[in-house]
């Protein structure tokens, strides 16, 4: 009877001490990480500092900071469940006591109680705090952090973390979480992202598009969505009826033009040289927009709208317009029954806002971004002023592949005007013909005397696999 009650007492002792070390245990792990916090400058009121820490510099001496939080607060959770069962299982022992006293726990039930309710909860603590330094690559360098903890304001903090599916279902996609995304060079653009993310929920946006647009341009794309109310003219009038509107100059009233040097359309005359813009010169000036692609020219290079049309009878209904301008091809396809969208940004003047009162389809992205349509779908793809002999040739190769990939079987691709030194032509004229499309028109004419002109209107050939 001796030895049992003391087995028994023993036991309690065990437990107590057990106690005892893990509470010691958590003040240890809880030091060690103040003093890490301490080590990388957390409680130093220093702004920079906290933006080290909560931004694009995660990594200090090696050791993700932001992970080290959530391992030690997931180490801690682990040790003080661990005590308060442990603490629960004194606890009855001292209730029952008298049981305890008539009761015999063998060797082998002893080991088991100590396996899994001890040494089992402090193994899977122990591998949770060794988790803390980053996984490596195989070149030694490492893993990068989520995009969320590269950005201070909350706004974009809240815009990029994924959204759970309500009760647990399935979305349209498949998915179990919608995933908002926004471009990588975000990243390297932060203080302008930051900046752009700033304002008040439900309120007015502030008069920045052009920060925007400075985003887009340099790989911050696409844009998060933001929850503010876009502002418009202060006298924004009725648009013109579609029967005006494609060739009569809009109302310049319908234009915010607080972010441009020119304050109407009249001022945005090519023979003004501080209308603020020097691409597509003269686009503002319905007289000679009339003009093109529907008058016979001396050059070879210019096609007309017709011709091009004629090739594929009745097949051409919807298409791309990639370049700068204010919407004239797709309004004189209009004219024809085929829809044209025009890509466009505002390089200075309101290009979106002319193509949209005309009455036609501006679509605002940059050369960075993939095409928005799905393979196969568009009839025609155009393209002038904008892909010129600036570009570099791995860029192109990209952007040729994405028209490829949109553009159906039989349908055309029209390179208007594209110029580049004549040393660079063979080069250029390569990436084109690299698709063994059809050749239906080929033409080429000097520039300068060191540039040339090229115009090409290609079938892209059926590929059945």
């Amino acid at each position: 009877m001796g030895k049992s009650c003391f087995g028994k007492c023993r036991l309690g002792r065990i437990m107590g001490w057990l106690q005892i070390v893990l509470g010691a245990l958590v003040i240890i792990v809880s030091i060690s990480s103040l003093s890490r916090f301490y080590s990388a400058g957390f409680f130093l009121h220093n702004e920079d500092i906290c933006r080290q820490f909560y931004g694009s510099k995660v990594v200090y001496e090696g050791i993700d900071v932001m992970s080290l939080t959530a391992r030690v607060e997931e180490v801690l959770r682990k040790m003080e469940s661990l005590q308060d069962k442990l603490e629960s299982a004194v606890q009855r022992m001292d209730k029952n006591k008298e049981e305890l006293h008539k009761t015999n726990i063998s060797k082998l039930e002893y080991k088991k109680f100590l396996e899994d309710e001890v040494i089992r909860p402090l193994y899977s603590a122990h591998i949770a705090l060794r988790q803390i330094r980053l996984p490596r690559n195989e070149n030694g360098t490492l893993n990068e952090d989520p995009l969320i903890n590269s950005f201070v304001v909350e706004e974009i903090r809240k815009y990029i973390t994924p959204k759970e599916n309500r009760v647990g279902k399935i979305n349209i996609y498949g998915t179990e979480r919608v995933y908002n995304t926004i471009g990588h060079a975000c990243v390297v653009m932060k203080k302008e992202l930051e900046e752009y993310m700033d304002y008040d929920v439900g309120s007015y946006c502030k008069d920045d598009w052009n920060l925007g647009q400075k985003l887009m341009m340099r790989g911050c794309d696409p844009l998060p969505r933001r929850r503010c109310l876009a502002r418009a003219s202060k006298l924004y009038l009725r648009p013109y009826p579609i029967n005006e509107s494609l060739w009569r100059m809009p109302e310049g009233r319908n234009v915010r033009w607080s972010n441009y040097q020119c304050r109407n359309f009249e001022c945005l005359s090519s023979k003004n040289p501080r209308r603020g813009y020097s691409k597509c010169t003269g686009c503002f000036e319905m007289d000679k927009e009339k003009l093109k692609w529907v008058t016979n020219t001396s050059l070879p290079i210019d096609f007309l709208i017709k011709d091009v049309l004629a090739i594929k009878p009745g097949e051409i209904r919807i298409g791309l317009d990639f370049g700068v301008g204010t919407g004239t091809l797709a309004a004189r396809m209009r004219e024809r029954d085929v829809t044209i969208v025009s890509t466009a940004l505002n390089l200075g003047a309101p290009f979106n806002e002319m193509i949209a009162l005309r009455g036609l389809i501006p679509l605002y992205m940059t050369l960075n971004q993939r095409l928005p349509f799905f393979d196969n779908t568009m009839d025609i793809i155009h393209t002038s002023g904008f892909l010129d002999g600036w570009i570099d040739l791995q860029l192109l190769d990209f952007i040729l592949f994405d028209w490829d990939r949109v553009l159906r079987p039989g349908g055309l691709l029209w390179i208007d005007r594209f110029f580049c030194k004549r040393k660079d032509l063979d080069d250029y004229m390569y990436m084109f013909l690299q698709f063994r499309y059809r050749k239906h028109k080929w033409a080429i004419a000097p520039k300068s005397k060191d540039e040339v002109f090229l115009s090409a209107l290609l079938e892209k050939p059926p590929r059945s696999l």
